[in-house]
């Protein structure tokens, strides 16, 4: 019974200290989704071998999309004109950052680990987007007609109405609602599980593995990181669920580049993502995608090493520093708002999981490419006028 408290107590401790800051960050997902609708910028990525994939790398690390989920996401850029590397960036930006995994990483590592994260992502991605270009045949893409429906509720379709009219369909309020709303249900809908997960395990990590173990094997140099890529690549698992099991891990003795190899590779592939980017880009650009997230995540695991020992900063003792700036009922508040949030997608799971109907889960991934490509075909609807 003291082993399930001792777990338990961990994994509210961990709970507590990162959900404000996870609340933040579906807030900023949210507000995205409602004035940057990633479909409109689609004809960007289209011309140009690198700017392509700059701008691509770009858009992908504020979107909160875990590896599966950025797959439909992916399918309709590609459709709607987005070359095999501006593609690729995306696939690889988008899932190892996002603005919820980026907030929780301020709350429970430091700020070298904060900033690194977002950064490698973009690195990585450019550097596979651009290679899968400059080694692929030049692509024949057809100007992009991008998608400028309404984002908020579908009320016009862009082409019937012109923008300065749209302006005047729904005031500022409608709109932060209508963010909020997705982002308490859409966004958090899909990390809930996956996050919950993710914070138990790192409560167990934290409460059952003597201090000494894991730092004994895995305290730094190659191996450690070729050991967590190994763990990292085949698992899924999102980079906001991905956050406090690296937490719990440095705490226990890993060195901060081993856990950053893990957030980079974790988030951005598995078994599932990676047979679909199979079919969908082919096997050079797989091949390509899985080689730079390799070799690229171990030669910054190790230079991340390398600043902490320059710098003589020790990443246990600055790990989860910002948290402690939040006074105690703003910690509570954060995280019985992030419990209340969480009883519908985690209620819907547990109906689906009895009825084997409905439920909130992620679709295969190839039946979320298909759905992607059967919304990018839509009739977009007809402008309602103004309000």
């Amino acid at each position: 019974m003291n082993f399930i408290v001792g777990i338990l107590n961990e994994t509210w401790h961990l709970f507590l200290e990162s959900s404000l800051y996870i609340i933040f960050g579906l807030v900023i997902s949210g507000l995205l989704r409602t004035f940057l609708n990633p479909s409109s910028v689609a004809r960007h990525l289209g011309q140009g071998r690198i700017t392509s994939v700059i701008k691509a790398a770009l858009l992908g690390i504020p979107i909160p999309l875990c590896s599966c989920g950025v797959l439909p996401a992916a399918a309709s850029l590609k459709k709607q004109g987005a070359n095999n590397g501006a593609t690729t960036a995306f696939l690889i930006s988008t899932p190892e950052s996002g603005a919820d995994s980026i907030a929780i990483s301020y709350a429970l590592l430091d700020p070298i680990l904060t900033v690194a994260r977002p950064v490698i992502a973009f690195i990585t991605a450019a550097i596979a987007g651009i290679a899968e270009n400059l080694t692929g045949a030049k692509e024949e893409i057809q100007p992009v007609a991008p998608d400028i429906s309404c984002p908020i509720d579908g009320c016009c379709d862009g082409k019937d109405c012109s923008p300065e009219n749209h302006r005047h369909h729904h005031t500022l309020y409608e709109k932060l609602a209508s963010g909020l709303k997705f982002a308490a249900t859409e966004v958090w809908g899909d990390l809930v599980l996956l996050f919950f997960v993710g914070i138990f395990l790192a409560g167990a990590i934290t409460y059952m593995i003597p201090d000494d173990l894991v730092g004994r094997f895995m305290g730094g140099g190659l191996s450690s990181m070729l050991i967590m890529l190994v763990v990292g690549i085949p698992l899924y698992i999102c980079a906001t669920a991905s956050t406090p099991i690296a937490a719990a891990l440095i705490l226990k003795g890993v060195s901060p580049g081993a856990a950053l190899v893990f957030l980079i590779a974790g988030p951005a592939t598995n078994i599932t993502s990676i047979t679909v980017l199979w079919g969908l880009l082919g096997k050079r650009a797989t091949i390509i995608y899985l080689g730079t997230i390799a070799v690229l995540a171990v030669l910054f695991g190790l230079a991340v090493d390398q600043i902490y020992a320059i710098s003589g900063i020790s990443a246990r003792a600055s790990l989860g520093q910002a948290a402690e700036i939040i006074p105690p009922f703003a910690k509570y508040l954060g995280a019985f708002l992030l419990m209340a949030i969480s009883i519908k997608p985690v209620a819907a799971w547990i109906r689906g999981k009895f009825n084997k109907t409905g439920g909130h889960n992620h679709a295969p991934a190839t039946a979320q490419i298909q759905d992607a490509e059967q919304a990018s075909n839509a009739n977009p609807p007809v402008c309602a006028g103004s309000t």
